[in-house]
């Protein structure tokens, strides 16, 4: 069945125009929703992953149009696929790309099928339409039409279809930087990680991660002495460790502001209630930061995350009986800290806040690299504003840090310009990603590719 749907599905991709200078973007907003429903179907859940299905998917639809592209596997079954447009090679390639490995579901607590692709009330359904296969699947649907248009090109066009990102990049991203890099070697790359605001059928804002915060984590480890629990113990792990673990309740560590984090601020307070644009245009206001910074931590925990690095107690274990004191018991952090965090000093403040030297404190990480946000002066980031001003003149374009982590990060670590980007979504969707019933607007596939289409036109154009 799946065989027979693919196709239909390249008889369709082969239908269209190979030379039409202005895209049709209705037609092309189609196209890439079939193209996400045809992914979301290939259950490419990480473990086991199975991208190399996925892979062959595209590999088809690119053989098609006559575009060649290669499949690189670290291991069988974990493939990530390359193909490239080539430019006149003036300027350096520009790189699309989304990871093609998705999180796995709770069956039962979805209302639909996850991997079914369906349509229902004006969304797309599954697992990764959002995260990430939506990206990916725009992303190919750009380079078709690229390809198709016959556009002079300044620069190469790349795009990558990568495993692993969902907890193993070694399989993806680090795999083609280490052994491949010279296929995916950009000047610009544009990712997952940002996203477009919509409110009724209008875009009002544009979001593109310059940035992101590094995740790590820590171990508090109490140690006492065990004994029945019928005998209370000033010693007792739990007790101790339950003490350093309300700390990270209310403390939190001091606001820094980097290019990023001060430019959102800036333009979102500009667009914001009066109430809201206040606060934040008095972050850095001596007089008052510190309650201003107090009523974000209460009201606004998004914003106050982006204010500083952050520390999450998550776990806690001790205990194997209600009547024996453990002789044991550990809380994990969940940290994330700001790009130019330095860990070693962050591990030293977290012993200077728990205060007690019968808990040992244990850092792991960081997962990923860090590097400096980007820059928002580039040629890339201003065609993204150029974009944004012709689509949706009355939307903004904002910079921002994310809280989580991307494939970004190592590739800003070898010296490609990343920033992220993202379908819209709406009240509806919000953020679903990683969550039950996953879905994307509709419409919102079609205005993203005509946006990433325009963006990489602007860019990389001749």
């Amino acid at each position: 069945m799946r065989k027979t749907f693919a196709i239909a599905l390249l008889a369709t991709l082969t239908s269209i125009p190979l030379a039409a200078q202005d895209p049709d973007f209705g037609a092309a907003a189609d196209e890439a929703v079939v193209l996400l429903q045809s992914m979301i179907r290939i259950n490419s859940s990480s473990p086991p992953g199975n991208e190399t299905e996925v892979c062959q998917f595209i590999r088809d639809v690119l053989a098609a149009e006559g575009i060649d592209s290669k499949i690189y596997e670290l291991e069988p079954g974990r493939g990530n696929l390359v193909a490239r447009i080539r430019g006149n090679g003036s300027k350096r390639p520009i790189l699309l790309m989304g990871h093609i490995d998705v999180v796995g579901v709770e069956r039962d607590q979805w209302s639909v099928d996850p991997f079914a692709g369906l349509i229902r009330d004006g969304y797309i359904w599954g697992r990764g339409s959002q995260d990430d296969k939506g990206m990916s699947a725009s992303a190919l649907q750009v380079f078709l039409m690229i390809a198709r248009s016959g556009v002079e090109l300044d620069r190469d066009v790349i795009y990558m279809a990568n495993a692993g990102e969902e907890a193993m990049p070694h399989l993806g991203i680090e795999f083609m930087i280490a052994e491949h890099f010279d296929v995916i070697d950009a000047e610009f790359a544009l990712n997952e990680g940002g996203g477009m605001t919509m409110v009724g059928d209008e875009i009002t804002r544009v979001t593109i991660a310059t940035t992101e915060k590094v995740a790590t984590r820590m171990r508090l480890i109490a140690r006492g002495t065990s004994g029945h629990g019928s005998r209370p113990r000033p010693d007792n792990p739990i007790v101790a460790l339950s003490r350093a673990v309300a700390k990270f309740g209310s403390w939190q560590m001091p606001m820094r502001l980097n290019s990023t984090t001060r430019e959102y601020f800036r333009r979102v307070a500009e667009v914001s209630s009066p109430e809201t644009a206040f606060l934040y245009r008095n972050l850095e206001n001596p007089a008052i930061s510190d309650v201003v910074q107090e009523q974000l931590r209460l009201t606004d925990i998004s914003a106050n995350s982006m204010l500083r690095t952050s520390i999450s107690p998550t776990i806690i274990e001790g205990g194997f009986r209600r009547n024996v004191i453990p002789a044991e018991a550990i809380a994990t952090l969940d940290i994330r800290a700001l790009p130019a965090e330095d860990t070693l000093w962050l591990k030293a403040e977290v012993e200077r806040v728990v205060d007690d030297e019968s808990i040992e404190v244990v850092r792991f990480g960081p997962r990923r690299p860090v590097s400096e946000p980007m820059p928002i002066d580039s040629d890339l980031f201003r065609a993204i504003e150029s974009v944004q001003a012709e689509m949706f003149p009355g939307a903004i374009t904002v910079p921002t840090m994310l809280t989580g982590g991307t494939d970004s990060a190592q590739l800003r670590a070898a010296g490609v310009l990343a920033y992220g980007m993202g379908l819209p979504s709406d009240a509806a969707t919000g953020s679903r990603a990683h969550g039950n019933d996953e879905r994307t607007p509709v419409a919102g596939v079609g205005i993203f590719v005509e946006f990433l289409y325009k963006t990489v036109i602007e860019v990389a154009g001749g």
